[in-house]
């Protein structure tokens, strides 16, 4: 998620967009709410920027406008401290 949140911040600069925005007017949860287009064949599934784009826009909107990286990843930190399933940190 740091990695996405650098990317759509503008950390990282390149040619081509990895991500699309969503384009309605309803982003409930988030502003940076990401779409996930649908494609003829799943060649593009396992990409990191379709893996990552449903738990990206479960975050609230208070994570994902975080104004730094570190204060994204204290609140990432925060909002998954109660789920055992993505936040383990006796696993590091």
């Amino acid at each position: 998620m740091i990695e996405v949140y650098k990317y759509l911040h503008g950390f990282y600069k390149t040619e081509r967009p990895q991500f699309s925005f969503f384009a309605g007017r309803d982003t409930r949860g988030s502003t940076l709410k990401l779409s996930k287009p649908r494609y003829r064949l799943n060649v593009r599934g396992n990409f990191f920027s379709e893996r990552v784009v449903n738990t990206w826009n479960s975050l609230p909107d208070q994570v994902v406008t975080a104004p730094s990286v570190n204060a994204f990843k204290a609140r990432l930190d925060a909002h998954w401290k109660d789920l055992p399933s993505v936040f383990d940190p006796e696993c590091y």
